[in-house]
């Protein structure tokens, strides 16, 4: 009999570890609750996890320490609840590792919708050990050459990419089928918050569009998501 996966989640309100715990168990799978981080690592100690909900608003160390510390130890997906919503609290749970953020309240059956999506990706995702050796990914009919930075299309015409174009089409490949927002994507990119009329991922993307022969009206393979940012819409393969 295969197993339920595991999840386990990390908040300090009792009531949302009952209510939570309840809620994935009638949906198929095994809860597991922590108050804070010390009884977060018994878990982990003794559990095979397969996805973290982890509250970033901690008494002691925080949700964005503990994720940090987790990035660095194990390669456990992890979603980030918060009270706080704002958008510079969702860019920084998205850089320390986390792999999604959802502001509270949620409704919980969005919640299991994410975690059934996220623990799927990342069994199609490569371990962590063999990421750096990846040499091609494929999509689409298209393979991008992780080292020399170049795109091969179906027809076989090879098309170079810029730094900026590589690292905004390597950061949606990293999450395919997943919405990215503008301001992500220009912290990953180019470090930096974003500013009202800046326009660099977009002028990215157009240059992408272009290359990919995506049309620009109305784009398939990299989808505008209105208020959202950008989604790439392709099943992604990774061969070392």
């Amino acid at each position: 009999m295969k197993r339920a996966d595991q999840v386990l989640i990390v908040d300090d309100d009792g009531e949302i570890r009952q209510l939570l715990s309840v809620y994935l168990e009638g949906a198929g799978y095994q809860a597991h609750v922590a108050a804070g981080g010390e009884q977060m690592w018994q878990v982990l100690a003794s559990t095979p996890v397969d996805l973290i909900i982890l509250d970033l608003m901690l008494p002691g160390e925080d949700g964005l320490e503990l994720c940090r510390q987790l990035r660095a130890r194990r390669d456990i997906p992890v979603i980030m609840l918060t009270a706080r919503g704002t958008l510079v609290d969702r860019i920084v749970g998205l850089e320390v590792g986390a792999d999604d953020y959802l502001p509270k309240p949620f409704d919980p059956r969005e919640l299991l919708a994410r975690i059934k999506v996220i623990i799927r990706r990342a069994r199609s995702f490569p371990e962590k050990h063999e990421a750096d050796r990846i040499a091609t990914i494929h999509f689409n009919g298209w393979q991008l050459d992780t080292r020399a930075r170049q795109m091969r299309s179906p027809q076989g015409v090879t098309l170079s990419l810029g730094s900026s174009d590589y690292l905004v089409l390597r950061a949606l490949l990293d999450h395919p089928q997943r919405t990215l927002s503008r301001d992500f994507l220009l912290a990953t990119v180019f470090g930096k918050e974003s500013l009202p009329f800046d326009r660099a991922i977009d002028v990215c993307i157009s240059r992408l569009r272009q290359q990919l022969g995506d049309n620009p009206r109305i784009p398939n393979l990299i989808r505008t998501i209105r208020n959202g940012g950008y989604l790439l819409n392709a099943d992604v393969a990774y061969q070392a």
